[in-house]
């Protein structure tokens, strides 16, 4: 199958973050499919980075944190023949409060979207990219990433997953053509404290810097074949901290950090 553009599939494509790395590819001319659970806002975006940008943007509406949603993505690439170039897996989201106290299915949802998901679109489409020997897959994971998270403990054991899983995978793959970037964000303007419930923690008081910039610097990181990049200043010292003092106390640090305001 002959593409004219490259073509990039971007998971949580329906708002914040996601939607910024797919405007930022379009600009670049790729092609994209939009995967998101939203059909109206995922329509929406592709209507409008088509249009203002000259691409074609397809919609893949898909609950990822459902048993088997991943693979149905996958199933469907595949069976378009779709040959991607970029694969950003960018969908999850965080959920706030005690391990005691929060609702299992919530977090085996979570587990399900932010850690399962992921794996299962790599492992199905990493693949053909290294049957062609070029490629580009970037995972969305957070400075939480180095971390233990105390009061999100869930959450945070699921971005250190995706950050060891980002940099283990990038090593296997050296000489390969293919590259893995792992995107580690601070506190970004988003619907992720609102879904998390962390409006009441201390760290809500922390700001916020806009999507679009985190975005312009995964895309850039991840072409560069930079295998973790960490937008601002702030957040590359911060999570140089953990090498610094022991994990106990990080634990301790964090919490007080995250305890109800």
């Amino acid at each position: 199958m002959t593409q004219p553009h490259p073509l990039a599939l971007i998971t949580g494509a329906s708002m914040g973050i996601g939607v910024d790395i797919a405007a930022v590819l379009a600009e670049k001319g790729h092609d994209l499919v939009l995967v998101a659970r939203s059909a109206d806002k995922l329509q929406a975006v592709a209507t409008a980075l088509g249009a203002k940008h000259g691409i074609t943007a397809h919609v893949l509406v898909a609950d990822l944190a459902a048993p088997g949603g991943a693979d149905r993505v996958a199933d469907e690439v595949l069976s378009r023949g779709w040959v991607l170039d970029v694969l950003v897996n960018n969908a999850g989201y965080g959920l706030f409060g005690a391990v005691t106290e929060t609702d299992p299915a919530d977090e085996l949802n979570m587990i399900q979207l932010n850690v399962v998901a992921l794996y299962r679109l790599t492992k199905r489409l990493l693949p053909a990219m290294v049957a062609r020997k070029r490629g580009y897959i970037m995972n969305v994971a957070s400075t939480a990433a180095f971390f233990s998270g105390p009061l999100m403990a869930v959450y945070y054991a699921t971005k250190n997953f995706v950050l060891a899983f980002s940099e283990g995978l990038d090593e296997e793959l050296k000489g390969s053509g293919v590259h893995v970037s792992c995107l580690c964000p601070g506190p970004t303007e988003s619907e992720f404290r609102k879904r998390a419930g962390s409006g009441r923690s201390k760290l809500s008081n922390r700001g916020q810097v806009p999507s679009r910039p985190v975005a312009e610097a995964g895309v850039a990181g991840m072409f560069a074949g930079k295998r973790l990049v960490i937008p601002g200043a702030k957040n590359r010292f911060e999570t140089s901290i953990p090498r610094l003092l022991p994990r106990t106390m990080m634990a301790g640090i964090v919490h007080n950090t995250q305890a109800a305001k």
